[in-house]
């Protein structure tokens, strides 16, 4: 199925990045959880020949990167039947984890059903500061150990970080701790308002303007790649410091290249932004990614409203749909419940990304210089 991308561009869209939050249930508290996972897990989950029916679908459409996430995923009995058979059916198979229950035991069964990269989050270089942000005390220490089970036993590691105003300025220490412990990549997440992220105090758009230009600025510098997440403003920022990398594709890719499975089936544009597009209960994986209005307004550009719609560097950034989302809704489930797009939307996924500070034409604010 083709689409049309402005200019006159046409290019087919196929997932090339899944993540499947395979269940609610999560041994850590976070702060900013879009699902608001939890110990019992609660909801009902996909079961285990689901979850391979699943697999099955995504299969018939590409062979995708394939996250297993959560919640906290090894929370899940059949995760490495799961995952195995991800691997079987030609998928990259990562999985998403707080680290925290990764032991040499956990760390050489993962690499034996053939999971390629495991993402472990750190949230400071201070241990409690980390432990207060995840809600619970040891979790720093648990997930460093999960890391250095990881590296030990030859999986490739990945470390997320999210920022917020308690580690600002620390996010050049934690880069450091992250080459230190052997992560080949680093990704900066930066916060959107969806799930618990609605009640959290986000650092200002200047603020990410700066951080952006700075890691940018110094990724010759780092012996690992390092990428922003829910930032696309980070291409248009590359592409004015005259900065290439054929590791990124655009800056916001939900609905175009990638989704999220919610762990009872509905899937979601991504996981920050809380729309149902569908359910593969009911409908097939292939039918929903072609067939929903929600995945193909935003497969045009042409859709983008304000300031993204007429900028000149849409078709690379898009702006962030999640976040201009948050932040024209007054739906603030606090635990990341859904919205169904046949019913009235309280947000616009298609608005301006707020949390931008460039104007189009080459106008930004001079103080972030």
């Amino acid at each position: 199925m083709d689409y049309a991308l402005s200019g006159g561009a046409s290019k087919k869209f196929f997932p090339q990045i899944i993540s499947w939050n395979t269940t609610f249930k999560c041994n850590l508290k976070c702060d900013h959880c879009y699902i608001n996972a939890n110990p019992k897990g609660e909801i009902e989950e996909l079961s285990t020949e689901e979850g391979k029916a699943l697999i099955d679908q995504i299969a018939d459409v590409s062979k995708p990167t394939l996250i297993l996430s959560g919640g906290e995923p090894l929370l899940r009995k059949d995760i490495f039947e799961l995952a195995e058979y991800g691997v079987k059916k030609g998928l990259r198979t990562v999985m998403g984890t707080n680290g925290t229950l990764i032991n040499d035991e956990i760390a050489r069964k993962l690499r034996s059903v053939g999971v390629r990269k495991v993402a472990i989050s750190l949230d400071s270089t201070v241990p409690e500061r980390h432990d207060e942000f995840r809600g619970v005390k040891g979790a720093w220490e648990a997930a460093v150990r999960g890391i250095n089970a990881c590296r030990e036993n030859g999986i490739e590691l990945q470390i997320n970080t999210t920022v917020t105003k308690q580690n600002y300025n620390e996010i050049g220490d934690i880069i450091a701790l992250a080459q230190k412990l052997g992560a080949t990549d680093f990704h900066l997440f930066f916060l959107v308002p969806t799930g618990r992220g609605v009640e959290l105090t986000d650092i200002s758009p200047i603020e990410y303007e700066k951080m952006m230009m700075a890691v940018i600025k110094n990724r010759t510098n780092y012996k690992l790649e390092v990428k922003p997440t829910c930032a696309p403003q980070f291409m248009r920022i590359a592409k004015q410091m005259g900065v290439k990398s054929k590791r990124w594709i655009r800056g916001c890719i939900a609905g175009l290249w990638y989704c999220r499975i919610y762990p009872s089936g509905d899937v979601t544009p991504c996981p920050y932004l809380p729309i149902k597009v569908g359910n593969i209960r009911e409908r097939s994986f292939k039918e929903i990614w072609f067939q929903s209005d929600v995945l193909n307004k935003l497969r045009d550009f042409n859709n983008l409203k304000g300031k993204c719609g007429i900028c000149e560097y849409r078709d690379i950034c898009g702006g962030c749909r999640a976040r201009a989302y948050g932040l024209t809704t007054n739906y603030t489930d606090v635990c990341g419940g859904l919205q169904l797009p046949t019913s009235k939307l309280t947000g616009d996924y298609l608005a301006e990304e707020p949390w931008c500070i460039y104007q189009p034409g080459g106008r930004e604010v001079d103080r972030v210089h």
